[in-house]
């Protein structure tokens, strides 16, 4: 079982209209609701693989309850930790006149101290059953940046691998928790975070992706292919599978690639352009 956390999700609401007109009532031709946030994003791609995955982590009031509901009709299971506060919502409004889209986001809930000690436990007792922890995204108000460095300490006490996607402090403080694999979210060096504890760190661009360990690298790519920022979330979820059951990082990186050039922004994958691509992707030391 592979549990990804996501302590900052939020709901996605999309309004679409004819025509937006500033500081005028609009009227919305079509409402869309989604479940955001990195660790969900990677539950469903690792989910249309065919992994037991458990999608955990913080969620409250009515919105949290439509972000169940849209992981359950994509059928993945959800062992969520509830606050008091309502989840955040993201609304997208689209101008169908000339495709702009128009994005409000609401601030992250305030998380106590009695929330966080029920997430811990909560976190723990998965730990017993999974064979991976993915750690990802923002840490909403409330959580000190050490939260991930706690659950990645839990995660090495059950001998459960952790892939930590994260930035700034939250990464900082993690790291020394000797994570499996961390992607670095801003220009953090892979050899420092190496040095600092990381087993292996995995550099993301457009053109491909470098894996960084101690003793040695080796990098992907595809000819005339790109990677988008939108691919992000499949990448990290392409790298799950091989780092809990020990794949070489050559067989890592190739299927993280072909997987992350062959899903669209909300987690949907094309399996049979995965079956394409996978063997046309070359990885090099």
């Amino acid at each position: 079982m592979i549990v990804t956390v996501t302590l900052n999700p939020a709901l996605r609401v999309g309004y679409e209209a004819e025509r937006v007109s500033r500081g005028a009532a609009n009227q919305v031709s079509r409402v869309s609701y989604r479940a955001g946030g990195r660790g969900l994003a990677v539950a469903k791609v690792l989910h249309t693989f065919g992994h037991e995955v458990v999608a955990a982590g913080l969620v409250g009031g009515s919105s949290g309850e439509v972000i169940r509901d849209e992981l359950a009709r994509a059928g993945v299971a959800t062992q969520f930790t509830r606050i008091n506060g309502e989840s955040r919502r993201i609304l997208e409004i689209t101008d169908a006149a000339d495709g702009t889209v128009t994005t409000f986001g609401e601030p992250a809930p305030f998380i106590t101290t009695e929330e966080l000690g029920r997430l811990a436990a909560d976190y723990r007792a998965l730990m017993a059953d999974a064979t991976a922890a993915v750690l990802c995204g923002s840490l909403p108000d409330g959580l000190p940046a050490e939260t991930y460095g706690s659950l990645a300490s839990y995660a090495a006490e059950a001998g459960v691998p952790v892939v930590l996607d994260a930035s700034g402090s939250a990464l900082r403080h993690a790291v020394s928790r000797r994570p499996a694999l961390v992607i670095p979210g801003d220009t953090t060096g892979a050899a420092a975070l190496v040095a600092g504890g990381a087993g292996a760190v995995a550099i993301l661009s457009d053109g491909g992706v470098r894996a960084v360990t101690a003793t040695g690298e080796w990098r992907a790519e595809l000819a005339g292919e790109h990677l988008q920022q939108a691919s992000r979330d499949a990448m990290v979820a392409g790298f799950v599978p091989g780092i809990a059951l020990a794949w070489s990082w050559p067989d890592i990186l190739a299927h993280a690639m072909a997987l992350a050039l062959s899903s669209d922004p909300a987690g949907d994958v094309d399996l049979e352009a995965y079956e394409r691509l996978l063997p046309k992707v070359t990885v090099a030391p």
